[in-house]
């Protein structure tokens, strides 16, 4: 059975406020105070109270003429700084855009984050796919080439607490839906190299994925080649093969000396 962990349990009134945060973001516009209360687990008045604190730090936006909130500017530089402190992508930026260049097609640069797939960087084609990964978007990462590649290539016990934070939920037709079934592939994926997706998550949406090692092994990243069902095949996206793990070798030189986060 899957482990499930309450949002700011345990946290107090900081990861209550956090969860808050949450809500508010995953809403994606601006949100009434009556739509956050309808699937809070708060009371009105707490609900309220982490509104308005969160609202005189600038972490919400409130909007007086239509009684909306959203998310705030000060939020907004953390993020900004987070991603330049934390993430690789701009690092990994200038390799990232040589490779969408080279294959014409869409390449996601993606870092694990609490045992799902947090996407930091992407590079559309020419002719870009609609598709859900977005940069700062997460997704899961045992239906996704990006986290099966960064998965496979955990120690035993990591690898265990990832395992232990997927759903398993099937997407499509294809989605790996046990743990031995994601296990087998994941030893296939260590030995070859590179993932793919072969419509796991999206219906039509295919990839070739590799991850990003440091000098000891442990990934620090992933980096994937990703097109659509009706523009190409996952033969052809072999070939991307080389240049792919090239250009993942190459963004792990360069980030050497940098100290990745935990």
């Amino acid at each position: 059975m899957n482990k499930q962990v309450v949002p700011g349990s345990g946290d107090g009134t900081v990861g209550k406020a956090l969860e808050v945060l949450d809500r508010v973001a995953d809403v994606g516009r601006p949100v009434r105070f009556s739509e956050l209360l309808s699937g809070s687990t708060h009371p009105k008045a707490t609900l309220y109270r982490l509104l308005q604190t969160l609202v005189s730090q600038g972490m919400l936006a409130y909007d007086d003429r239509h009684q909306t909130y959203t998310l705030g500017i000060r939020l907004v530089r953390l993020a900004h700084a987070a991603w330049r402190q934390s993430s690789i992508a701009p690092i990994a930026r200038p390799f990232v855009n040589a490779l969408a260049e080279l294959a014409g097609e869409t390449v996601h640069l993606a870092q694990l984050d609490s045992g799902q797939v947090l996407y930091v960087d992407k590079r559309n084609a020419s002719s870009p796919i609609d598709m859900y990964s977005q940069a700062g978007k997460v997704g899961p990462a045992y239906c996704t080439g990006v986290g099966k590649a960064l998965m496979a290539f955990l120690d035993p016990a990591a690898l265990e607490q990832v395992i232990q934070k997927q759903s398993f939920y099937r997407y499509t037709p294809g989605t790996l839906t046990t743990e031995a079934d994601l296990q087998a592939e994941l030893r296939e994926i260590r030995q070859a190299g590179v993932a793919f997706d072969r419509e796991e998550h999206e219906p039509g949406i295919i990839c070739i994925a590799a991850p990003i090692l440091s000098a000891g092994g442990r990934p620090v990243g992933a980096l994937s080649v990703t097109t659509t069902t009706r523009r190409n095949s996952l033969d052809a996206l072999m070939e991307m093969r080389p240049a792919l793990l090239e250009t993942a070798s190459s963004i792990a030189k360069a980030v050497e000396d940098w100290q990745f986060p935990a």
